[in-house]
């Protein structure tokens, strides 16, 4: 039976998140660090990733966002409530403004439907929660630098662009990277697989996708995403092929960051952030 998107719990919060924050995948990779942990709650540097993000959104002037649950999705409200406060400015530093106060909400995909419907299921889902042009940041990523500048939405805003993709250079795991940068686009990888174009070669270059974006909700309507809005059977659909089939049509606007970044899917390279410095 179709299921309505669960109740938000705090009334006065914002009508519409500016940001969503990924949160509801398994971490098979991760395991046995996710059998008990949600893999955005696993400790970085003396905080859960989840707060690395939402002190940077807060410095920036954001004041709601949204992060959707599956895998053990109790815990993440449990422990963050309804108000994210920052005790200070965070990862960004004493230097900036004092940052907002975020109003935090929830997409429930694991009461919904039993656990998480993929990147782009659960984003439909939260589509009616979401304002027009919103963030979308991965709850796995480690990106202590990041800026959620107001100036690139606004620039994004007013562009024919259905997403702005911030592209990192490829890490050892992930060679082939996942677009090619070429004139502020994202363009689709070539097929069959090349080499990596090098920089006397051509101006296009490979870059893997950092999980960090600017969308608008346009993306995910006909032509170019058939489910309907809200999803309220919690059909299971991946972003990525959203994302290839705007970058074909020259949809697809990209930046490279080039700021401290790391997936963080193995317990390896969790280990390693956790390092103390040499």
């Amino acid at each position: 039976m179709p299921q309505a998107p669960s109740p938000q719990a705090d009334a006065s919060a914002p009508a519409l998140a500016q940001a969503m924050i990924l949160a509801a995948g398994r971490g098979q990779r991760m395991r046995p660090l996710t059998d008990h942990t949600p893999k955005p709650l696993l400790m970085v540097r003396g905080q859960p990733l989840l707060v690395w993000h939402l002190a940077a959104l807060a410095s920036a002037g954001i004041d709601c966002a949204l992060i959707n649950t599956g895998w053990l999705g109790e815990q993440i409200p449990a422990r963050l409530g309804n108000r994210f406060v920052p005790a200070d400015a965070g990862p960004l530093g004493a230097s900036q403004p004092a940052p907002t106060a975020v109003q935090l909400r929830y997409s429930r995909e694991d009461l919904d439907f039993g656990g998480g419907i993929e990147t782009a299921g659960g984003i439909v889902r939260a589509l009616p929660q979401l304002q027009e042009v919103f963030w979308l940041i991965a709850g796995d990523v480690y990106a202590p630098q990041f800026r959620f500048d107001p100036q690139a939405r606004a620039r994004f805003a007013a562009s024919d662009a259905l997403a702005h993709l911030w592209l990192v250079p490829n890490p050892p795991h992930h060679r082939r990277g996942d677009f090619l940068l070429e004139h502020g686009l994202a363009r689709p990888l070539p097929e069959p697989e090349p080499e990596p174009a090098s920089a006397s070669a051509s101006d296009a270059q490979h870059y893997t996708y950092s999980t960090i974006a600017l969308l608008k909700q346009a993306l995910f309507a006909p032509p170019w995403c058939e489910l309907p809005r809200g999803n309220p059977e919690g059909q299971a659909a991946a972003l990525g092929p959203l994302l290839q089939c705007a970058a074909r049509a020259g949809r697809v606007s990209a930046s490279l960051y080039q700021g401290d970044w790391t997936d963080v899917g193995t317990p390896q390279r969790l280990a390693a952030l956790n390092q103390p410095p040499a």
